[in-house]
């Protein structure tokens, strides 16, 4: 067997193979044999069939297979030797009558080569590094909504601003009829607040769907409907009044910081405030964490040049996928996924420039970190670490979940390199700012 690389250009190669008689036909001969043992063919004994009537049968399917089989071996084994950063997939070279009674074959492969590149990490202009704090208004908003989520109700006659009202959505056409409780507050418009006020058990208000909430979700859950079907729904409802009631706000006294927090823990409402204020704090940062991450992928994705073997991948694509496409369909799913592959490649550079790597026991740990913070939510606090070890294992028996725990951990260690290498300036805001700065007034 032998095999030889011609270079097209820096990023396209043709690998030719060539394969001999000496190459396959110990195998092919081997195989034949087995099967002439186990033959049922009618006129002859089991193990009796002549051999010449074997290979007649027989030989050239299992030449083709061999061949076949021989072609992939040695293709992988010379691309791992010749160590080649090889994009997508080899692909064969149309062959039309290719005579399977010749001794010697030869097949050519395309290969798209990996582009050479260097990744510069110092942006002239400076990325933005967000550090989102608990403001003081912020603070004192959730200090106000634990103090109604444990405070009690106390009845009302009338519906007045701050009630919960519960009561009966209904539409008889529309087969809707749901029981929810509501504030005021989640209305889109004053108007609709208006028709509350001052109404009492047992009255009708008629309301329309449509422009009735901010929010879709909200009207999913009122009218107990799918998305698809509130998604620019116009028509009228009725909600009869059948409870009204007025949240009275929790006394901060030691009984709530101790309904909140492990008892003694927290002593007073300065040290509720800076538990609050240190717990959404943590929060902040995973998000500021995510928002640096998308904007340094951005930026290398934009700054880094490199040229791809698209021609190739173009038509690679055509029969990669479970589906085969034509030229125009795989040319529109490369220019779509163009943008990811060349991230793929700049974070694999990346990786290999820093030394990033990710062992089993990396992954292990940060299933067991998971594991343990989303058993603290529900209560348990000191698992041990066999409970840990068991759940650990079975989350990490799904592959694809031992995959997306590595890419967390990859994106982990790629962030700690572009905090200390990027570019990058702080800016410290309180989180509503920063939801209208990356997100826009919503």
């Amino acid at each position: 067997m032998n095999i030889t690389r011609e270079n097209v250009d820096a990023l396209n190669a043709v690998v030719k193979v060539d394969i001999a008689k000496e190459d396959y036909s110990d195998k092919v001969e081997k195989i034949l044999s087995d099967y002439r043992k186990t033959a049922n063919i009618p006129g002859f004994r089991k193990g009796h069939v002549p051999m010449g009537m074997v290979k007649k049968q027989y030989g050239k399917a299992v030449l083709v297979d061999e061949v076949n089989k021989l072609l992939q071996d040695a293709l992988n084994k010379y691309l791992t030797e010749e160590k080649l950063d090889v994009l997508g997939q080899p692909l064969p070279k149309t062959q039309d009558n290719i005579d399977w009674d010749a001794d010697k074959f030869s097949f050519e492969f395309e290969l798209g080569l990996a582009p050479e590149f260097q990744v510069e990490l110092k942006s002239k202009k400076a990325i933005t590094q967000y550090n989102i704090v608990a403001d003081n208004k912020m603070i004192d908003e959730q200090v106000e909504r634990i103090q109604k989520q444990y405070g009690k109700l106390v009845s009302q006659e009338v519906v007045e601003k701050e009630s919960e009202i519960t009561g009966t959505f209904k539409n008889e056409e529309r087969e809707i009829e749901n029981k929810v409780t509501l504030t005021l507050d989640k209305f889109k418009g004053k108007s609709t607040e208006k028709q509350f006020i001052g109404a009492k058990v047992g009255d009708m208000v008629t309301l329309k769907t449509k422009g009735l909430y901010d929010d879709e979700h909200e009207l999913m859950h009122a009218l107990k409907l799918g998305h698809d079907d509130v998604h620019g729904l116009d028509i009228e409802v009725t909600f009869e009044i059948k409870e009204i009631n007025k949240r009275e706000l929790a006394d901060l006294d030691q009984e709530l910081f101790d309904k909140l927090f492990p008892k003694g823990t927290v002593t007073s409402v300065t040290e509720l405030k800076a538990k609050i204020k240190e717990d959404a704090e943590k929060q902040f940062v995973q998000q500021a964490d995510q928002k640096l991450l998308n904007d340094v992928t951005e930026y290398l994705v934009e700054n880094t040049e490199f040229d791809l073997p698209a021609e190739f991948l173009t038509k690679w694509m055509q029969t990669a996928g479970e589906k085969e496409m034509d030229a125009d369909q795989a040319r529109e799913e490369y220019e779509k996924s163009e943008k990811s592959l060349r991230y793929q490649l700049i974070e694999g550079k990346l990786i290999e420039d820093n030394n990033i790597q990710i062992t089993m026991d990396d992954i292990r740990n940060h299933a067991r970190q998971m594991i343990k913070a989303q058993m603290a939510q529900f209560g348990q606090m000191n698992p041990s670490d066999k409970e840990l070890d068991d759940i650990a294992a079975r989350v990490l028996s799904n592959q694809d979940e031992a995959r997306r725990i590595s890419e967390q951990l990859i994106s982990q260690k790629l962030l700690s390199v572009y905090k200390e290498k990027v570019n990058l300036k702080v800016k410290e805001l309180s989180y509503e700012n920063f939801v209208k700065e990356v997100y826009g007034d919503k």
